[in-house]
């Protein structure tokens, strides 16, 4: 690759039916707001990002999957309880589990219906 195709980041756009709901779904969730206006938010954890718009198609919304990688799902998970964000927000959250594919993750979809798999990579058996 020559150096002038290098990267630095990918950033999908999520949509929000309701956008300052899912603003504040994704702030109690464990992310921060960078920037913002009345039609997107751009928000991150760490180095992980994304920019949350105020566009919304049901059947592409309930379609797309987020993964996010995290060092602690456990802490991530314990978070997610202590918020009650399933009930806060009407959505549905399942417990961590080991994945075949070498992931303990847990889903949670967001206000829209958006899933997420937040997870940790684990050893496999050689």
């Amino acid at each position: 690759m020559t150096a002038n195709m290098d990267t630095i980041e990918i950033k999908a756009f999520l949509p929000a039916q309701d956008f300052d709901l899912s603003k504040r779904f994704y702030l109690d969730l464990g992310f921060t707001e960078a920037w913002g206006s009345d039609e997107m938010a751009y928000l991150h954890a760490g180095r992980s990002s994304f920019l949350l718009t105020r566009f919304y198609e049901k059947p592409f919304a309930e379609n797309l999957m987020m993964s996010l990688l995290v060092v602690d799902v456990e802490a991530w998970w314990q978070h997610v309880v202590a918020q009650d964000l399933g009930a806060r927000y009407g959505v549905r959250v399942n417990p961590p589990e080991d994945r075949p594919w070498g992931m303990r993750d847990f889903t949670i979809d967001d206000p829209s219906g958006v899933l997420w798999r937040i997870g940790q990579s684990i050893d496999q058996p050689a």
